[in-house]
């Protein structure tokens, strides 16, 4: 634990360090906070697909929920004069703002969640599917979130006006603070009962675990992360219009979740980074993104059908032990 804590602690001074000294660019900069929205995105969209075992595909309904909750409390808390000036840190706004949206996020996975676990598989996905685009559609007809209202049509407008209070260093804090999080709950006993919920959903009910709780639960904080996700995304951008939080988006961090492994959340980080700033690298190709996505599922789906890392979770500390004490020094550590 003190380990791993260092070396976040090393990273960030090593952000720092880049971040003043004018080696890490505004354009860097940038495709490291879209890279640290996809690592919560898929993290917290790893707790359904990959330790419940259930697909959900409506992960931006939540993220859309929490990215317009966000704007809007700090939108109105800046017009109204609430922590604003007199030495209140903007951070302030940002964090009541998120939190915020997801809360309002988690209460939608507990909504959605109670009939919608009762199904799985293919039904499943769909029902979150349609829960993404209904989301979707009403967002971008209300007025107060930049639509014409429904008597308009769909012909909704961007929700402008968001103060970019979301920096490289906020990023960076809340990335890390939600994947210990979910670190956490994983390694807890509600994580637990999940994942044997996963294993053998009729021998963990016939164990006495409420099996629908704890499959609401996952889905509950799932939805909250998702939501903290969208308030960072507003905050970052700047702007929202209900047409980024589509269905393809949600596709994309289940492509991450799947590529990186299902029940790994080093996996997700590690195929968040990779599928994020691919497209920056082959900005030209950006057309076959998907294409590319696909073919590189398949493959994985093939030769790998756990994901590229599957359950496997990084710790510094066990690498460092396996460096310096080598192998036996590890055996010996798992025998304690």
């Amino acid at each position: 634990m003190i380990v791993n804590l260092a070396g976040v602690l090393l990273l960030f001074l090593l952000l720092v360090i880049l971040r003043e000294t004018g080696a890490l660019s505004n354009y860097i900069s940038g495709v490291l906070m879209v890279c640290g929205i996809a690592i919560i995105m898929a993290s917290s969209l790893n707790i359904t697909v990959g330790y419940l075992g259930q697909v959900a595909l409506g992960g931006c309904g939540f993220m859309s929920i929490g990215a317009y909750t966000a704007a809007l409390i700090t939108k109105a808390m800046e017009a109204s004069g609430i922590l604003v000036g007199a030495g209140a840190p903007d951070t302030l706004r940002f964090l009541i703002g998120t939190l915020a949206g997801g809360v309002l996020a988690a209460v939608f996975g507990v909504l959605v969640g109670i009939p919608a676990l009762r199904l799985r598989g293919d039904y499943l996905a769909i029902i979150t599917l349609g829960f993404g685009e209904i989301i979707r559609v009403i967002i971008q007809n209300l007025k107060f979130a930049g639509g014409k209202g429904f008597s308009e049509g769909q012909a909704g407008q961007a929700l402008v006006g968001i103060n970019r209070l979301a920096d490289i260093y906020v990023v960076f804090w809340m990335v890390v603070i939600s994947v210990a999080l979910l670190y956490t709950f994983i390694r807890s006993k509600y994580g637990r009962a999940i994942i044997a919920i996963r294993d053998d959903d009729i021998a963990a009910g016939a164990s006495g675990l409420n099996t629908t709780f704890y499959k609401v639960l996952a889905f509950t904080v799932s939805a909250f992360f998702a939501g903290i996700a969208g308030g960072i995304f507003a905050h970052y951008i700047g702007s929202l219009n209900a047409a980024t939080f589509g269905w393809l988006k949600s596709t994309e961090y289940v492509i991450m979740v799947v590529f990186g492994g299902m029940g790994s959340l080093t996996g997700s980080i590690l195929a968040a980074i990779v599928l994020s700033a691919l497209p920056e690298l082959l900005r030209s190709f950006s057309e076959y993104r998907m294409l590319a996505y696909s073919v590189a599922l398949v493959l994985v789906m093939i030769f790998k059908p756990t994901g590229l890392l599957g359950t496997y979770e990084f710790s510094l500390y066990r690498l460092l032990n396996r460096i310096f004490h080598g192998k036996k020094a590890e055996k010996k550590q798992e025998v304690k």
